[in-house]
């Protein structure tokens, strides 16, 4: 009935199979408006000399369509059919910032708008016990979570738990942070974004979130990172020794949340939306931000800013980095991937497989350049047992809604002790 994990091994070695290599770039989040038509720089892909798996592409659809097609229907029943020794935990990228603060909240309200609509679908298709959200307007007092969960409610997802903080995108900094010489634009805030709160995080949860006990790392400075790979030119730290003095590490945040999960305990999540490796200069600014911002969470495992669990824990979100394709420093992603402290379950989709050959994708960007590229990931801790995971990009009608929800796509993973 479900996706096990054997199947997973029979999706991979599918995969190897095939031919030749599908060429492709890096780029960023939806919450950036320049992200299209942005010529990249090429990244061999001799830089992939150690992957565990070699992720092959081709156009040619092999085998897989035949199981692929059997999860797409799994995943329905499954949602239907939840079984309450395991949990399903999911990250989503919704894409749904908006340009202006409380705008999304009144495009939630009116009840009019088509990507909404498609988010709740999706959300509602796949049913994940706990959801971490990403491109999701922030505001004080948690109206627009609020409203959007009642949304969920009124279709039969009740997630009666949820937590937001101020994130850093749009946090404005009264500084030139990128080096154009100008102050006050979306580039200058702590992270882009052209008003505090623009396209931030969210948990959503079947259980509760304890919240006195939340750890929020995203006031950390860049420079106090241990090993931190400040960018530096010929003039010294760029943009500015004073921009470095202020400047964080998060792009929109690092955070820890606890949930106590009925029969299993304490499970801890670890979730980011970090910083995509592009739109900087020779200086590769954006590009040593996304390798920190991934890097932190290794040294938070090696108990670089105090006790960190060691058990049931799962971390996940967008990390704005394919191991394979695009632009970034790669050993970052590589090394978490690799990490035995992790599971990195390869999750899949009918979806991808079908649009470019590489059932590993999780962003649907333009093509040629940047192409879809595999950016959203959840990684449980390798002490539980993986019962099935998924992208959720689906053929046929119920694509069309993914593709109007958002650019990225659904991860999920099912989870037992």
């Amino acid at each position: 009935m479900a996706f096990m994990v054997n199947d997973m091994m029979f999706l991979r070695h599918a995969a190897r199979l095939r031919s030749g290599w599908f060429q492709k770039t890096r780029d960023l989040p939806d919450a950036y408006p320049e992200s299209r038509g942005i010529s990249k720089r090429a990244l061999s892909k001799q830089e992939n000399p150690h992957l565990g798996r070699a992720r092959r592409r081709s156009r040619v659809r092999i085998a897989v369509s035949a199981r692929s097609l059997l999860l797409t229907a799994a995943i329905s029943l499954n949602a239907a059919c939840a079984w309450s020794e395991t949990l399903r935990v999911a990250t989503f990228n919704t894409g749904l910032e908006r340009k202006g603060p409380a705008l999304l909240l009144r495009d939630i309200v009116r009840g009019e708008d088509a990507q909404i609509e498609a988010v709740a679908s999706v959300l509602t298709t796949i049913a994940p016990d706990i959801v971490a959200l990403q491109s999701f307007d922030y505001d004080l007092t948690g109206a627009a979570l609020s409203a959007f969960s009642k949304v969920l409610r009124d279709v039969g997802l009740d997630y009666p738990y949820q937590f937001a903080a101020l994130p850093n995108t749009g946090m404005r900094t009264d500084l030139d942070m990128d080096g154009n010489r100008r102050r006050a634009e979306a580039r200058d805030a702590q992270g882009y974004g052209f008003f505090s709160g623009q396209g931030g995080m969210a948990i959503l949860s079947k259980y509760p979130i304890v919240t006195d006990e939340v750890q929020d790392f995203s006031s950390m400075l860049w420079r106090d990172f241990p090993g931190a790979l400040l960018p530096q030119t010929a003039a010294g730290p760029f943009p500015s020794e004073q921009a470095q003095a202020i400047q964080r590490l998060s792009t929109t945040g690092h955070w820890v949340v606890p949930v106590d999960v009925p029969g299993l305990g304490r499970v801890t999540l670890m979730t980011l939306h970090a910083s995509p490796p592009v739109f900087d200069g020779p200086e590769d600014r954006n590009g040593k931000r996304n390798h920190d911002e991934i890097v932190f969470w290794q040294r938070y495992l090696d108990g670089s800013f105090g006790p960190a669990p060691d058990r049931q824990f799962v971390l996940l979100g967008d990390f704005n980095q394919d191991p394979v394709d695009g632009e970034g420093l790669k050993n970052a992603i590589r090394s978490l991937i690799s990490d035995p402290r992790l599971q990195d379950v390869e999750p899949t989709s009918t979806g991808s497989a079908e649009a470019t050959g590489d059932p590993f994708d999780t962003a649907d960007w333009d093509d040629p350049v940047p192409g879809n590229m595999r950016v959203d990931y959840v990684f449980p801790s390798s002490d539980w047992r993986v019962q099935e995971a998924g992208v959720y990009w689906p053929s046929g009608p119920a694509g069309v809604v993914a593709q109007t929800a958002s650019r990225h796509r659904l991860v999920w993973v099912d989870l037992a002790r």
